[in-house]
């Protein structure tokens, strides 16, 4: 797919990563002193080639609209001469016109019919010395940090990298999480849609997106994207609008970002001042998607310009649940303008989409420890939501409460986001960021529970107090709730049974985040890039948890079955479960909370010698947490024909104080050495404090909170050349005193118990990533992290033959992360670069479910492929295959079941949630 701007700049890259959108103005600078000939051989040829091989020769980035460059004829530059000049040759006749020339960036836009104003031509600024040439135009750019100065690749001190539109466009129709798997260090769950999955880096021990924070044009799409039930991708989707995303590994995200030592991902939106355009992207698949995305971005005058976009899909499922799975859509609407000393830009984005969230299906384990499907559920495309499932009404301590699981988690969004940005001379300059957003979101699912079991063992387990609460009784016999018909083994013919929890949480939320910062360069012993901010965030939300406890037996869209009771004469005594519920009420929850925070961070750039450069930063931030929860008892609703009503929960009518005030201090130092020409070293070293999640104290009893200190360590290797590029970075994490919660399902009382154990973690590993382009059309690029993730100091204590039994787990393998995770993607770029053939060949080591390592998670392999046809700018089609082999890769086990030791026996059966089956989707993109 064609770009709008070249994914190809040179070692020159945006100062702000995450600080804002890369600031592109449409104004030249005031005129400095001149610079020396550069040297520039560029044949004639396709424009677009002709400028990026301006940016490397030249050593500066360039941006430009790719459509408008595209199949235009350059003449040929050759020779010693100023940069404008080799450009403005370049440009000749081309429709392209500077509006940026300067040290910091240059940029191109299409002129326009006619010229508002003209622009004085400026000289540009000389650097300290000429950079090499850079690397191919597909290389990861590294950025991330908020001084003035622009850094090439070689002299950064940690790992970032950039996820160009095209590698966006084929993840977006997914999950936002799976964009997290084209960078290195991070293991990502992304088995559970669109929304709700679970993202780690570098062995962090925390689920959702707790430790990893997810960035729009530089502001938290969430304070704290920790929020029980509100993963921060619930409320955010990537649409045409968005030009390229950012990742940042570990290095001053403890400094610039809440709450996220691990890292964050920034979605930076396209510039309608700067890259006007319009775009129509339609994306089907053979599972029944279809999704409609589309862009407008007009430059109304040179220094102010406007973008919609917007998307709707629908899609049946990639697991069958019997309805439509995923449906609706979002709305931008945005405004810039830029005069070149000050930008400002206003951003209105609405979201109402519902998707499911696809859960743990069950599964068998072979005696050889290998997984095999169940007779009658396909792991790979069923799922145990259902038509009968559907629409169901609980019966709660407040009333019948209706829950219907075609809303899955229904997020409506509205964010409005302004950000402001005015120089102060050359490099300085003063930034106020701020963002408003209104969530409501709901969430509606199906839990599985416990383990499958024979409907014979789970009449063994409730015969006796089935039969002695309906006196009279001399049997018991399953049917089915909606119509009554025997079990009679199930349409399976497997003959098992199981529970799930009918769970609906609705969580109202509005949040407020300003960020204030100011940079400015000084000399002192060198050159220093100063940072000094501020970041202010208030959220209000609430929780509102109801849930029920379903008998189910097991099959794709499975059915609720009834336990009755009867007598001699055949007649129904009463009931274990009520319209398949075993227990109404198993769980309820009720609270208000506000947190607000305060944070000031302070970060310097120091170059002390020519190839010598130290990044020193700081954050103190504080966080006051204050609300309440309902306190809780339990109701019996009086039905006398069932034991489901006995023990609802609900509130007592009381109110339990919630009152918290924690504080932490992050800083990070990092060093730079620039060893040779294109290779940099270097180290780095953080330590930060995890502040608490207000959700925490949904329940106010818990008292196990507190911070969390955290330590990192990174040392990293990065070369560049013509041809090919590596980055090695090698880390260490540790964490002290860190909670970890055992919240296990018991269904024997169909109710949680909880249990926690605090203790530490540490995680050594290296992170590689690498390419190979060669003259032709083969290239080759490889991703890999290799960590040993370990508990540290933990031990659990449980009842074994009713004796307390300690296990030590210190030395165990962290839950769900794999030691080892390779990627590897060769590709042909035939006929010019019209078409382009691609195969990815993904492996996972083996994992484990639970903290005593005593349920395994088989190592898997994944085979992708991707076809794009590009015969000209205007028009793209895409076909991506994902997992060709379908392979039962199972990324996660049941938590329900027990974190802390879950352990199951050969020829038993469990739950797990494994990646999707192959599915194949087509994207026609036009320009």
């Amino acid at each position: 797919m064609a770009r709008p701007w070249s994914g190809r700049p040179a070692l020159m890259i945006p100062a702000a990563f995450l600080g804002g959108s890369a600031a592109v103005v449409a104004a030249p600078q005031p005129a400095v002193a001149e610079e020396a000939d550069v040297r520039f051989d560029i044949p004639a040829g396709d424009l677009a080639a002709a400028l990026e091989a301006y940016g490397r020769q030249a050593g500066r980035q360039i941006l430009f609209p790719y459509d408008a460059a595209a199949g235009r004829q350059s003449t040929r530059v050759h020779g010693a001469m100023l940069r404008r000049l080799a450009l403005e040759r370049l440009l000749r006749g081309s429709g392209l016109e500077i509006v940026r020339f300067d040290a910091r960036l240059i940029t191109l836009r299409r002129s326009p019919a006619k010229s508002a104003r003209r622009r004085p031509a400026r000289r540009e600024q000389q650097l300290p010395a000429p950079l090499p040439p850079a690397p191919p135009p597909q290389d990861i750019i590294v950025t991330g940090r908020l001084g003035p100065a622009l850094l090439t690749g070689t002299e950064a001190s940690y790992a970032v990298s950039e996820i160009g539109q095209t590698a966006l466009i084929g993840r977006a129709a997914l999950s936002t999480a799976d964009v997290f798997k084209e960078v290195p260090g991070f293991w990502v769950e992304a088995t559970g849609g669109e929304a709700s999955n679970n993202v780690r880096v570098r062995g962090i021990p925390t689920d959702g997106y707790s430790s990893v924070a997810l960035l729009e044009d530089g502001l938290p799409v969430q304070y704290d994207g920790g929020l029980a039930y509100l993963n921060t991708d619930q409320s955010y989707r990537v649409d045409a609008s968005v030009m390229r995303a950012e990742a940042i590994r570990g290095g001053p995200s403890a400094v610039f970002l809440a709450n996220a030592p691990g890292g964050g991902l920034n979605f930076i939106t396209r510039d309608p001042v700067a890259d006007p355009g319009h775009e129509l992207r339609v994306t089907a698949s053979d599972r029944g998607l279809l999704r409609v995305d589309g862009l407008l971005a007009q430059s109304l005058n040179p220094d102010l310009g406007v973008l919609l976009a917007g998307f709707w899909r629908r899609d049946p499922g990639l697991r069958d649940p019997g309805f439509t799975a995923d449906e609706g859509g979002q709305f931008r609407a945005r405004a810039v303008y830029d005069d070149g000393g000050t930008r400002l830009s206003l951003d209105l984005r609405h979201l109402d989409d519902s998707v499911i969230l696809y859960l743990p299906v069950p599964l068998a384990l072979r005696a050889d420890g290998s997984i095999a499907a169940i007779p009658g559920f396909d792991p790979l495309y069923d799922t145990l939501a259902g038509p009968d499932t559907r629409e169901l009404v609980l019966q709660t301590a407040r009333g019948p409460y209706a829950v219907d699981l075609s809303e899955g988690t229904h997020s409506r969004v509205t964010s409005l986001t302004f950000l402001g940005r005015h120089k102060l001379g050359e490099d300085a300059a003063v930034e106020l960021q701020a963002r408003w957003h209104k969530d409501h979101t709901l969430r509606n699912a199906l839990f599985p529970v416990g383990s499958p079991m024979t409907a014979e063992e789970f009449v063994a387990r409730n015969r006796a107090s089935l039969l002695a609460a309906f006196p009279g009784s001399s049997s018991v016999a399953f049917r089915y709730a909606a119509d009554g018909s025997p079990f009679g083994g199930g349409a399976a013919g497997n003959g098992l049974v199981m529970s799930a929890n009918l769970l609906s949480v609705d969580l109202p939320l509005e949040e407020a985040i300003v960020d204030a910062r100011m940079t400015a360069p000084f000399a002192l012993g060198g050159q220093h890039g100063l940072a000094l901010g501020g970041t202010w965030a208030r959220t209000s939300f609430g929780f509102d948890r109801e849930m029920g406890t379903l008998l189910l037996d097991v099959r794709g869209q499975a059915r609720r079955l009834d336990l009755a009771a009867m007598d001699d004469r055949g007649a129904v005594t009463g009931s274990l479960t009520n319209r398949g519920f075993l227990r109404y009420g198993s769980l309820f929850d009720s609270a208000r909370i506000t947190a607000g925070n305060l944070a000031l961070y302070a970060a310097d750039e120091w170059r002390f010698a020519p190839r010598w450069r130290m990044d020193i930063g700081a954050r103190l931030e504080q966080t006051s947490i204050r609300g309440h929860a309902a306190g809780k008892t339990l109701y019996d609703l009086g039905d006398p024909y069932t034991l489901a009503d006995d023990a609802v929960s609900g509130s007592d009518g009381s109110r339990l104080p919630i009152r918290h005030r924690y504080s932490g201090f992050n800083w990070s130092v990092g060093l730079n050495f620039e060893a040779a020409d294109n290779t940099g070293l270097f180290v780095r070293y953080s330590c930060s404090r995890r502040l608490p999640s207000a959700s925490a104290f949904n329940d106010p009893a818990r008292t196990d909170h507190g911070v969390v200190p955290i330590t990192l360590l990174d040392a990293g290797l990065t070369m560049r050349r013509r041809h090919w590029r590596i980055s090695a970075v090698a880390f260490y994490t540790h964490f002290d005193h860190l909670p970890f919660t055992d919240y296990r399902f018991d269904t024997a009382s169909n109710a949680y118990v909880e249990r926690t154990s605090i203790a530490d973690t540490s995680t050594a590993g290296i992170e590689f990533s690498g390419s190979w382009r060669p003259s032709g059309p083969f290239s080759i690029e490889a991703t890999a992290t290799l960590q040993d993730p370990r508990y540290r100091n933990f031990s659990f204590t449980e009842l074994v033959g009713e004796k307390p039994v300690t296990h030590d787990a210190s030395g165990n393998q962290l839950v769900r992360v794999p030691r080892a995770a390779l990627r590897l993607r060769p590709e042909l770029d035939l006929f010019n670069g019209t078409l382009q053939l691609g195969v990815e060949f993904v492996r996972y080591s083996q994992r484990f479910a639970d903290i005593a390592n005593s349920q395994r998670l088989p190592a898997y392999s994944l085979v992708n492929a991707s076809v794009a046809w590009k015969p000209n700018a205007s028009f793209s089609l895409t076909v991506d295959a994902a997992n060709l082999a379908n392979s039962l890769g199972v990324t996660e086990g049941n938590p329900r079941a027990g974190s802390f030791h879950n352990s199951i026996g050969q020829g038993e059966y469990f739950f797990a949630r494994p990646e999707f089956g192959r599915t194949v989707r087509v994207t026609m993109t036009v320009r």
